[in-house]
């Protein structure tokens, strides 16, 4: 069962700025039973409480507060406000995990420039462009964020970038401390099918290809640098589907009937 079109392509944009790729490798070993420090303090979502507090307008973790804290350009939300947000993106009403991100027609002109070795300053405003209306629409969207932190080192304007790279490190946090992706039982969570790709991207793997396992599993294998399969990591997308047939029963009458 795969609902959507699976992109197994690394970022374009990663290509000439290997410098803002995050060293998760340090942070969290993936396939890895000792506990880091991300994880002792957060550990696996508690998802039935996030989708009270995220609607909660008394809550510390509403999740319109959250995400104007998100928005700003601070380092102040904690750990736990991060997973808070990333996880509560679940519950809100406009929430759809197969959305389409906006303004297709800008991000048609911009794939020949994530494909350029170097970009000139009228790429990078575009690319930042393009970035700022993705995150407005969708605030957790880890490539737009991971472009966002190139344009703004690209024009020396490190102080913004290392905000941002904040937010982007704490995000791929909670995902590596939601499991370690090594079978069913530790399986990642995630909000988004893409961040599937992106999460192992950004940590230094080569996503390769996706495989359903029922009843609600992604499996998706990395390649070595020599470009030979080495293994995959699980992500548990329970809740992911579970979102997206309450919004739209149709397709779970349609899946049902193949059945």
């Amino acid at each position: 069962m795969c609902l959507y079109e699976c992109n197994i392509n690394s970022f374009g944009t990663m290509k000439g700025f290997a410098s803002i790729v995050i060293a998760l490798a340090a942070l969290m070993p993936l396939a890895s039973s000792a506990k880091t420090t991300a994880r002792s303090e957060l550990g696996r979502p508690d998802l039935e409480a996030i989708a009270k507090a995220s609607v909660d307008e008394t809550s510390k973790f509403y999740y319109p507060r959250l995400h104007k804290a998100f928005m700003e350009n601070d380092t102040t939300m904690t750990p736990e406000e991060f997973q808070y947000f990333y996880y509560g993106t679940l519950f809100q009403e406009d929430y759809d995990p197969y959305r389409e991100a906006p303004n297709q027609a800008l991000l048609n002109e911009l794939l020949p420039v994530y494909a350029k070795e170097k970009r000139t300053r009228a790429d990078r405003d575009k690319m930042l462009d393009y970035a700022l209306q993705v995150l407005d629409d969708n605030p957790v969207d880890l490539r737009q964020l991971t472009n966002r932190i190139y344009v703004y080192e690209q024009n020396r304007k490190y102080d913004l970038a290392k905000i941002w790279q904040f937010k982007l490190n704490h995000l791929l946090l909670v995902i590596a401390a939601s499991g370690t992706g090594a079978d069913p039982d530790n399986a990642f969570v995630v909000v988004y099918p893409q961040h599937e790709y992106d999460f192992l991207n950004l940590s230094g793997q080569i996503a390769s290809s996706q495989r359903f396992e029922p009843p609600y599993f992604d499996y998706i294998t990395v390649d070595s640098s020599s470009g030979k399969t080495s293994g995959g990591y699980y992500f548990n997308i329970s809740e992911l589907l579970n979102q997206y047939f309450v919004k739209h029963p149709s397709e779970l009458a349609g899946a049902t009937a193949a059945e």
